[in-house]
């Protein structure tokens, strides 16, 4: 190192330092007490020889981020609302958690002799009280939301699971019978829908339809607060039914429609030798026979037969309340499935035929799908339809 850096780097270290106890400095002034004390343990930690600035910084912010902390706990009881003592009871674990980073430090004594008065709180009882009375007021604000529940307020059931959600995880995992109450609110707060179909097409539909249509996967259908019901359960109070009525079934004709239609190509077949007047070959410069391609017309004629089936139902999903009698909600769904078959064979040229006719060559006519079958399909096609408008409705809460 030159002579110049040894002069200079003792002056940087000494702004370095005076930079981080202005900081530390700025943050006291600021309020910003936590911040301070972090800054100030990260300068001491560690340290044999510890800088009185550090320490007496310290020791400051400690005091001061105590009392307003306690002065403010004080202010919050002296109101005397039972809703505050969960704020209460998070000062005090901040407390806590500061004197849990400040007790390994102390005494704190600087290199020069300075001691520190480090005043540690017995904060054990503070926070056992706060955590108490926090989680007694999740509890009973519960209890009364759940004398709602019971008049039909499923969103009091649904709060109140979350405030004995809380209690369990910032509280007691175990709190008087938490765990009753929180089984009652998971029911109260349940929406139970019972889904069914109706045909009121005036058609008869196969009887495995309705099966099929309500195999929909209840997992991917439910969800936090819904539970879809396929059967009716006796004692079971269901507060919406969701009727799918089948309003229109339309199954067509068995359609065959026979087209013929002739590919024509033009071809190369050979050579023609090219004669002068005497009906001699000609020949070139060189020697050679004179020649032309022979173009030919070849063709093939192709019958096709297109087979064709549809059935198509429409209905509407209905969303009604627990007796069925108020309609809340309801949307049109539909489905439509095709059967189309082509099949075809042709006489002629192979070599005539486009690639389009190649495709359907060899195709043969196929049996006509049952109308039993036909519905059963459209029953699968449905359900996807009928799973997403459940899942989306609004009326359901």
């Amino acid at each position: 190192m030159n002579t110049a850096a040894r002069l200079f780097a003792p002056l940087l270290l000494a702004a370095f330092l005076l930079s981080s106890c202005h900081t530390a400095q700025k943050y006291v002034e600021s309020g910003d007490y936590d911040s301070a004390i972090d800054l100030c343990i990260r300068k001491l930690k560690g340290k044999p020889k510890k800088k009185e600035e550090y320490v007496k910084g310290l020791e400051l912010a400690f005091r001061k981020a105590q009392a307003r902390d306690l002065n403010t706990v004080e202010q919050l009881k002296a109101e005397n609302r039972p809703e505050l003592w969960e704020r209460i009871h998070d000062i005090h674990l901040k407390i806590r958690d500061r004197q849990n980073k400040v007790a390994p430090l102390t005494p704190l004594v600087a290199k020069n002799g300075y001691r520190a008065q480090i005043k540690m709180e017995n904060i054990a009882p503070m926070e056992r009280e706060s955590r108490e009375k926090a989680a007694d007021y999740l509890y009973t604000s519960a209890e009364n939301l759940l004398k709602n529940a019971e008049k039909g307020d499923k969103l009091a059931a649904r709060k109140a699971y979350g405030l004995l959600q809380d209690l369990q995880r910032r509280y007691y995992p175990n709190f008087r019978e938490k765990d009753k109450l929180l089984a009652k609110a998971r029911d109260l707060g349940t929406s139970y829908v019972l889904v069914e179909v109706k045909n009121l097409s005036n058609k008869v539909l196969p009887r495995q339809f309705a099966e099929r249509l309500l195999t929909i996967d209840k997992k991917g259908l439910d969800s936090e607060w819904r539970d879809f019901s396929f059967v009716e359960e006796k004692g079971l109070y269901y507060d919406y039914r969701a009727v799918l009525k089948i309003r229109d079934i339309d199954i067509s004709p068995e359609r065959v429609q026979e087209r013929a239609y002739t590919d024509e190509k033009r071809i190369q077949d050979g050579w023609d030798y090219v004669l002068d007047k005497k009906g001699n070959v000609m020949k070139d410069s060189l020697g050679n026979d004179i020649k032309t391609p022979r173009m030919v017309i070849i063709r093939a004629d192709v019958l096709e037969v297109f087979q064709s089936k549809a059935a198509r139902i429409a209905g509407a999903i209905e969303i009604r309340d627990h007796d069925g009698k108020n309609l809340l909600e309801t949307c049109d769904v539909s489905t439509e499935v095709l059967f189309e078959n082509y099949a075809s064979t042709f006489r002629g040229d192979e070599r005539a035929l486009t690639p389009d006719s190649k495709a359907r060559i060899g195709n043969r006519p196929l049996p006509f799908p049952k109308d039993e079958d036909m519905l059963s399909q459209a029953a699968d096609r449905l359900k996807p339809e009928v799973k997403d408008e459940l899942r989306g409705s609004r009326a359901i809460l």
